[in-house]
């Protein structure tokens, strides 16, 4: 089993920027890759951002292009997302996903293992 955990969420004023981590443990697999997704309140999972195992191949959703930057840790095992010029409409419970397979897939059933989310909340 792995297990991720995010933490770096909070609240924000509009304009303001946070730090998202999320770190892996457990089962070690090699070459997986890793992502974020978001949920709001009465909406579905969306893809936000996902990076590679090398941290070479990077894709982000259209709504956050520009603002957000997604980023792996120097032993692998952990993600980052920084989030600049955040807007009201980035208010949602973010995830950590995990790829065993790194097919750079930005559909929800894609992911193998999730953390527990955490809340980012965007004031006007």
């Amino acid at each position: 089993q792995v297990q991720l955990v995010e933490s770096g969420g909070g609240l924000v004023q509009a304009g303001g920027s946070l730090r998202l981590s999320c770190a892996a443990s457990g089962r070690t697999f090699s070459s997986y890759a890793m992502a974020w997704f978001r949920q709001a309140p009465g909406k579905e999972r969306e893809f936000v951002a996902y990076i590679s195992w090398s941290g070479g191949d990077t894709n982000y959703a259209d709504s956050v292009k520009g603002r957000f930057t997604i980023s792996r840790g120097n032993t692998k095992n952990t993600a980052y997302l920084q989030m600049n010029s955040l807007k009201p409409e980035d208010t949602a419970v973010y995830y950590c996903a995990l790829d065993l397979f790194a097919t750079a897939t930005m559909n929800v059933g894609g992911y193998h293992y999730w953390g527990q989310g955490t809340q980012v909340t965007v004031s006007s």
